[in-house]
């Protein structure tokens, strides 16, 4: 994957980095930036960091990148950057969902790697487009699902995979939010404007937002497949053109059964996110706001609590943890846990080898199976919670 003129044989040099989005005032982009360096493994050297270029020179400013690598948009970084023999060797699309495709495809051709935000674009036609153009670019192509860079996820990974629930029967995954209870996105928050705007969000609203990080979590732990399921959607917001709220029922074909519950408008709840699978051996609970803990029911035997970093918690939670149990690592740590193991995969690509061992992110395909979710949902809600195949 080495592209001649840019590449390095010193595996060990930090990964030149851009960005697209992210400037001032926007949440994700620093939240991406700060995964980037806890591992000190990436370097931010340009940006497109705006779609009005006032804002995106006082970004690139602020953030201390060179005037002539501050972009206004990013078709021109794309070939500005390509051209360099310095030039980025990876880029962090961080935008609101209609603008993840063409920054994508504009850097795969110009032979970037791409770290994308979720979901992955506006609708399936388009990912798949997406896809078929990551494979024929040769890049690497991350989404940025960050709940499966956290310790104890993988270890759950790990233990169901290794067969110690036995088969699996149940699976419930919830992320519950209260910041759309009232009318926010009249209120100048920008964040909302846009994720209640279907031209700008897509067919799905907390369905596409947070409902995908559930959906994702669950397929990532469990590994089945969905064969069908049965949505109902509400908008219980005035006017809201987009869902608040999300109820599905899953059924996966080794003929287990699942339920996802997503909402925007549950007053006292933050960031919710929690998963329990349940199978012939025992059972598994793990909640996204006490990440360092899991509960661990073998069928049978008491109740354990599995911490992060202590005697039960398994090589795959291993790998990816920095401190000793009893100091907190959570949401900035999970999504760098991501960004270090895309640059594990970069600097293996940069010797033309493959990445180490249990090295591993969420790809286009997660992108594809999360767009197949947010599209069979909307249709299953439309036909009043009619069963659906993704």
């Amino acid at each position: 994957m080495a592209i001649e003129g840019r590449s390095d044989a010193r595996t060990g040099r930090k990964i030149r980095l851009g960005m697209v989005g992210g400037g001032e005032g926007a949440f994700i982009g620093a939240v991406h930036r700060i995964a980037s360096r806890i591992d000190d493994q990436y370097e931010l050297v340009a940006g497109a960091l705006s779609s009005t270029p006032e804002k995106a020179r006082r970004s690139g400013e602020a953030l201390g990148l060179a005037a002539d690598r501050v972009y206004d948009d990013y078709e021109s970084m794309a070939k500005a950057e390509a051209k360099r023999p310095d030039g980025i060797e990876a880029v962090a699309i961080v935008t609101p969902n209609d603008v993840h495709a063409a920054p994508t495809y504009a850097f795969l051709k110009a032979g970037i790697h791409v770290i994308c935000d979720k979901p992955l674009t506006l609708s399936l036609a388009e990912a798949k487009k997406m896809q078929a153009a990551v494979e024929k670019s040769g890049r690497i192509f991350a989404l940025t699902h960050n709940y499966t860079g956290y310790p104890l996820v993988r270890r759950m990974r790990e233990m169901i995979r290794g067969g110690d629930l036995g088969e699996i029967r149940l699976v419930q995954v919830e992320y519950p939010q209260d910041w759309l209870t009232g009318p926010t996105e009249t209120t100048g928050n920008k964040q909302a404007e846009w994720r209640v705007d279907p031209k700008r969000s897509g067919a799905g609203g907390a369905l596409g937002d947070i409902g995908t990080h559930a959906f994702n979590l669950a397929d990532y732990v469990t590994g089945l497949d969905v064969a069908e399921l049965a949505a109902d959607l509400t908008s219980f917001g005035p006017g809201r053109r987009l869902d608040d709220n999300v109820q599905v029922m899953l059924r996966y074909v080794n003929g287990a059964r699942g339920a996802l519950w997503a909402s925007q408008v549950a007053p006292g709840n933050e960031n919710g996110l929690r998963i329990r699978v349940y199978g012939t051996k025992g059972g598994l609970h793990w909640v996204q706001a006490n990440p360092n803990e899991m509960l661990w029911s073998p069928f049978e035997k008491s109740t354990r609590i599995v911490t992060r970093g202590g005697p039960d918690s398994g090589e795959a939670a291993a790998r990816v943890t920095r401190v000793p149990p009893g100091h907190p690592e959570g949401y900035l740590e999970g999504f760098a846990n991501v960004y270090s193991e895309v640059a594990l995969a970069i600097k293996a690509a940069r010797a033309g080898k493959k990445p180490p061992k249990g090295v591993h992110f969420p790809t286009i395909e997660d992108g594809v199976k999360g767009l197949a979710f947010i599209e069979a949902a909307v249709k299953s809600s439309r036909a009043n919670g009619k069963w659906v195949r993704p």
